[in-house]
């Protein structure tokens, strides 16, 4: 299963300092089952007080989120005036994110912490001035993992309208100068392979030849699996051939929709990115992948019709 994350968003101000009232509801984590890390965001300044909690499936999140021992955390946090500011804003790679919001991923250069913070500052700041802006989160990985900012707008257009100005081109530079890769907008695959981003405020999508390429790489081994068990099987259930047909469609579509296509995606989710999949060495590599699997599933079935 993807990881998912769930952002928690509070008002700046509260009586008591954030930090020790947030480690309180990072620690009610710590029985929780499927959480693969807590993040407390970085105080003070243009940036809003939030935590982030990853969990290895949604189910298990949901749990926790809807569990009394975070209830009794944020109970006590708004008794020391920590308020939610919106929504717990859901972070998953089978999703999008929830509307104007927009979160990317950055790998810190080593000793470039202060000039990322410094980057970052600015980029905020210039942030709040366009139309719709309500805040940012800001988490920093000191152990030298990847850092994530959360940006929040009221819609997409004012989201886009932000993320394609050359405001934020100008201020980019030296964010740029201060990571070791640069950074990744956290994008979003449908269950039939078709991966959605935003790229400089337009929406980017996987290209229809790897989509299909894709699809057909599940599609053939799933028909033909099915015409040859399933098919004899409601035979003898005496089921006439339109309803034999319909009822292995049926069963086609909601195994490759929930669990073939999402489970086949996953390897390739690099190659589907419409952003750092586009190059000629990846789109050869990965097309090359997917025909010798056409190669050997052909060669799996023909031997498989032969008994």
């Amino acid at each position: 299963m993807d990881q998912v994350t769930a952002v928690s968003v509070f008002h700046p101000g509260g009586g008591a300092p954030f930090g020790e009232w947030a480690r309180s509801l990072t620690a009610c984590t710590a029985d929780a089952d499927g959480c693969v890390s807590t993040r407390i965001a970085v105080e003070g300044g243009p940036f809003e007080p939030a935590v982030a909690v990853t969990f290895t499936d949604a189910e298990q999140l949901d749990r926790w989120l809807d569990g009394a021992a975070r209830a009794e955390v944020l109970r006590e946090g708004r008794e020391q005036g920590w308020w939610p500011s919106a929504p717990v804003l859901i972070l998953a790679a089978d999703a999008p994110p929830p509307p104007g919001v927009a979160a990317f991923r950055h790998r810190v250069a080593a000793g470039r912490r202060a000039e990322f913070l410094g980057a970052q500052r600015l980029l905020t700041d210039a942030a709040a001035g366009f139309s719709g802006y309500e805040g940012t989160s800001l988490f920093l990985d000191d152990a030298g993992g990847e850092s994530l900012s959360v940006l929040r707008f009221r819609t997409d257009r004012q989201l886009a309208a932000w993320t394609s100005s050359p405001q934020r081109g100008a201020d980019l530079p030296d964010l740029r100068s201060s990571l070791s890769r640069d950074f990744v907008p956290m994008a979003s695959t449908t269950p039939l392979g078709t991966t959605v981003r935003t790229e400089h405020g337009r929406i980017v999508m996987t290209p229809n030849w790897k989509s299909a390429m894709l699809l057909l790489l599940v599609l053939y081994p799933t028909v033909w699996t099915l015409s040859r068990y399933l098919g004899p099987v409601l035979d003898r259930l005496f089921a006439p051939p339109w309803l034999a047909l319909w009822l292995s469609q049926v069963v086609s579509v909601s195994l490759m929709q929930w669990w073939l296509m999402p489970w086949v995606s996953r390897p390739f989710r690099r190659w589907l990115d419409p952003v750092e999949g586009t190059g000629w060495r990846s789109n050869l590599a990965g097309a090359a992948v997917i025909v010798v699997l056409y190669a050997a599933t052909l060669l799996l079935f023909e031997t498989l019709a032969r008994r």
